[in-house]
């Protein structure tokens, strides 16, 4: 069986092991193909059997120039870069890593509102700079300071990840309400479920953890932040789209929403000419919510466990069969 990897640098940059994957077949890895179409990918893939790919695209043209594939396995939770459809057509399984990273998105969300809280990344560097050598005064702070006790955090998406957002919430002291079409009673310990209209407009914070549909892409717009309080903070560590970039931008600047958290974008790698680089109080990290060490073991684990299962004939974690 041979198997290859497309992109697997961002999984295992060193610290992790191929070896597991090394006792199921002829492994191949490749540290990065192509983020777009492009012939190399299906060069790479040759007459492999199983494709391992992360952001690598899998398309109807790639899979019709390599007939010998017959699993396709994603190194993450979402699958859009598989033309999952085609690949039901063909009879070969796309499988997925259903869950891995929630505690570790769930903190980092966290992570992102305190920084903006506190910012004490900031105030780290202006100590060694001399700052406060240098003070006339025993202390200074250059940003306001914000307390989190007693405000309100609305969560869109209220899946794995959400409810463990909204139990750190809960732990600081906020209030929590939860906009998800799915309701149930361990849901409602956690939060209080609303509809967008009222989440936009009760929460002081306001933090996304839904997937990207058809539906809800851009859906942090003009309008939407009309209906929000002056001063709320977005975080959004789930999808880029479901950020207008330009209208946040202009909210930014206006001061209508005080600040942004934000692990991914529309385009990623980030464009230079990416509106939200220029704006005032947006933090960006380069989407790494999900790549603690003890995640990405996870990844492996379960994606060891989608081929294992495959080649014994009782595919996994399927996402379109």
């Amino acid at each position: 069986m041979k198997i290859v990897v497309l992109d697997g640098y961002t999984e295992n940059p060193g610290d992790l092991s191929w070896d597991a994957l090394r006792m199921l077949g002829e492994l191949t890895v490749y540290d990065r193909t192509s983020f777009g179409e492009s012939p190399l990918i299906a060069s790479r893939i040759g007459d492999s059997e199983i494709v391992i790919t992360n952001k690598t695209p899998i398309s109807r043209q790639t899979m019709e120039a390599c007939p010998g594939i017959r699993a396709i396995s994603v190194l993450a939770t979402g699958y859009n870069v598989v033309d999952c459809a085609c690949a039901a057509e063909k009879g070969i399984p796309v499988m997925n890593v259903p869950s891995y990273g929630t505690a570790s998105v769930s903190q980092f969300s966290i992570a992102l509102l305190l920084e903006i809280c506190h910012h004490i990344g900031h105030h780290s560097q202006s100590v060694r700079d001399g700052k406060w050598a240098s003070s006339s005064d025993w202390c200074y702070w250059d940003y306001p300071l914000i307390e989190l006790e007693g405000k309100t955090m609305g969560i869109i998406g209220f899946g794995r990840i959400g409810r463990s957002e909204g139990r750190i919430a809960r732990a600081l002291g906020m209030n929590v309400l939860a906009c998800d079409p799915h309701r149930d009673e361990s849901g409602m310990e956690i939060a209080r479920y609303v509809d967008l209209e009222e989440l936009f407009a009760s929460s002081d914070v306001i933090s996304l953890h839904c997937n990207l549909t058809e539906e809800n892409t851009g859906l942090i717009n003009k309008e939407n932040i009309g209906k929000m309080k002056d001063g709320v903070i977005i975080i959004n560590n789930a999808r880029g789209g479901l950020i207008n970039e330009n209208d946040l931008y202009e909210a930014l600047e206006s001061g209508k929403v005080y600040a942004a958290g934000l692990d991914v974008v529309s385009t990623e790698p980030i464009r230079e000419d990416n509106p939200l680089l220029k704006a005032r109080n947006c933090l960006i990290t380069p989407h790494i919510s999900w790549a603690p060490k003890e995640s990405r073991q996870r990844i492996m684990d379960t994606t060891f466990a989608n081929i294992k299962s495959f080649i014994e004939g009782k595919p996994q974690n399927t996402v379109n069969m």
